[in-house]
């Protein structure tokens, strides 16, 4: 299975076309309990993760955001005691690209280290 947290994101021009619902559904099985939903018409990834400590939360919160910073490329989070939702999407495409799937492969292996915590 491909490693997508690995690789890097590009940055897509206005005229990149976003990913058509086909290719999602290719590249939805390499990021696992990310659910596709869609927002005045445009379509996000989301993923709920859960903390039983809200420091540790902050903590990913914080790990997020400098991967996030580092590929250029941002996601909507939204902080709650016990769990961060994060959405990704491409504006710059209005939609999916190939850089969300990326993204939230990154965020799951930085979530790998806390899950074990989560789940005693």
């Amino acid at each position: 299975m491909q490693d997508l947290s690995r690789e890097r994101c590009i940055h897509p021009q206005r005229a990149t076309p976003s990913l058509s619902r086909a290719e999602i559904d290719q590249w939805l099985p390499l990021v696992p309990g990310w659910d596709v939903i869609v927002v005045d018409d445009v379509p996000r990834l989301q993923k709920t993760f859960r903390f039983k400590n809200y420091l540790r939360l902050l903590e990913f919160a914080q790990q997020v955001g400098s991967s996030a910073e580092e590929q250029d490329h941002h996601p909507l989070m939204v902080i709650e005691w016990g769990k961060i939702t994060l959405q990704w999407w491409t504006h710059t495409v209005n939609g999916l690209h190939r850089n969300d799937f990326i993204m939230a492969a990154v965020s799951d292996t930085l979530y790998q280290p806390y899950s074990t915590i989560n789940s005693a």
